[in-house]
């Protein structure tokens, strides 16, 4: 909801076009009353809610909770939508790092044989990163997290269906307790840990998760030393860096996410859990 609710006053004043959108940004932090609290409270409530989502999938491997396939095929789709809507999110800002990441990420698509090419200039609507690029990123940062609520409407039902489970896998009616006060005030607490560190890195350190060449508009004719992404996509960063083949790290970078709709499937202990078998 702050993701939302943040971006859609954000909207309001950004400007997709690649001559206005840094400008904007500035105007957003300088001159829009408290701009500065919704654009920084957009981007740490990001990384807080990736920090949620890792937790989420790491409790999800760890308690078998892959064998309830409907969920956890549901669940992984939202996560590459997430990471799509966090990618066109970090090219809007048109910054140095935002445009160079996004050229070495929709360059990879060069890659697939045959249709590689075709495919590049198409995303890009020409033969460079360009206004029609920073365009349809904007339309498609503003319409997907409507598709993330929808899906996650899906997710929360189809969990419904079967009910919670337990590490042992065995029927657990017997054990279920109210949702309040129990999971009320530990949903409560957890919440208030998440808004209190949101409120603290706002309020003391806004720029710990934003890099330092973002605060350069964007330059097609220097390249930044290091070309990293946000440190939720650098473990598929790393992977796509670590192999010297342009195809094979493409096909890595999938799969690194793409692994885990094969977890429901190659589960063949007795036990659901990984609390009896540690790795």
């Amino acid at each position: 909801a702050l993701q939302i609710i943040t971006g859609f006053f954000l909207a309001m004043h950004n400007t997709a076009n690649i001559n206005l959108a840094f400008p904007s940004i500035n105007h957003i932090t300088r001159d829009v009353p408290y701009g500065w609290i919704m654009q920084n409270t957009h981007a740490i409530g990001a990384s807080m809610f990736f920090i949620c989502v890792y937790i989420h999938i790491a409790r999800g491997l760890y308690y078998g909770s892959y064998l309830n396939k409907e969920v956890w095929l549901s669940g992984t789709t939202l996560l590459i939508i997430l990471m799509a809507t966090a990618f066109f999110g970090y090219v809007l800002p048109w910054g140095q790092m935002s445009f160079w990441a996004a050229t070495v990420i929709t360059n990879l698509l060069t890659a697939v044989p045959y249709l590689g090419n075709n495919l590049t200039t198409w995303l890009w609507g020409g033969f460079s990163i360009n206004d029609p690029t920073l365009t349809r990123f904007f339309a498609l940062h503003f319409i997907l997290p409507f598709a993330i609520i929808s899906l996650s409407s899906i997710h929360i039902m189809l969990l419904h269906t079967e009910g919670s489970s337990n590490p042992l896998g065995t029927n657990s009616d017997i054990d279920k307790i109210p949702f309040h006060p129990y999971h009320s005030h530990k949903d409560m607490l957890l919440l208030t840990i998440m808004l209190s560190t949101l409120f603290i890195i706002l309020s003391f350190t806004p720029d710990m998760f934003n890099d330092p060449e973002n605060f350069s508009k964007a330059n097609p004719l220097v390249t930044p030393q290091h070309i990293k992404p946000e440190w939720y996509f650098l473990f598929a960063y790393g992977i796509l860096r670590s192999i010297p083949n342009k195809l094979g790290g493409t096909i890595a970078l999938v799969l690194s996410i793409a692994i885990l709709f094969t977890m429901p499937f190659t589960h063949t202990s007795n036990v659901r859990s990984l609390t009896f078998r540690p790795m």
